[in-house]
């Protein structure tokens, strides 16, 4: 796949795209191309994750232990790890892959140091993750107020 072919799929994704084209050009040259066979693990629930994987092809199902079906399987074009680019964290679920699958691993070290890079960037990245945290703010509260009507109702 072509370094233009991956800036194309990364700008597709939220927390790419408002991200200058040099910034998304840096992170498809950083980036690593990783190969999965059917079964194969990308990540364990509870390991340290330091970054995010773009699904190029295949599918891969993401587990949540204790023998419950699949939380979730993704796609082509899906983005795992978003969280793990800006903050230290650990995987909240197991990643296997289903069937022959690509994974391009942007690691946060490259992440960040695009943001530094490109400042204009970084800023508009900060503004859409605090839009998106006001409005979970506000539904939260909505959820909240919610609560408190049926707790003082019944």
């Amino acid at each position: 796949m072509s370094s233009e072919d991956i800036i194309e799929r990364l700008s597709r994704l939220s927390v790419f795209a408002k991200l200058d084209p040099g910034a998304l050009r840096l992170i498809a040259f950083a980036a690593e191309t990783r190969q999965l066979r059917a079964g194969d693990i990308l990540f364990r629930q509870g390991d340290i994750a330091d970054c995010g994987y773009l699904l190029l092809a295949g599918t891969v199902t993401l587990d949540g232990g204790d023998g419950a079906p699949p939380v979730q399987t993704l796609k082509e074009g899906d983005l795992l790890g978003e969280t793990a680019l800006i903050v230290p964290t650990k995987r909240p679920v197991t990643a296997i892959a289903r069937q022959s699958s690509s994974v391009l691993r942007i690691s946060r070290a490259v992440f960040l140091r695009a943001l530094e890079e490109f400042p204009a960037s970084a800023e508009r990245l900060r503004k859409d993750v605090l839009a998106h945290i006001t409005v979970l703010g506000d539904e939260l509260e909505t959820f909240r107020r919610g609560l408190m009507a049926d707790n003082s109702g019944g």
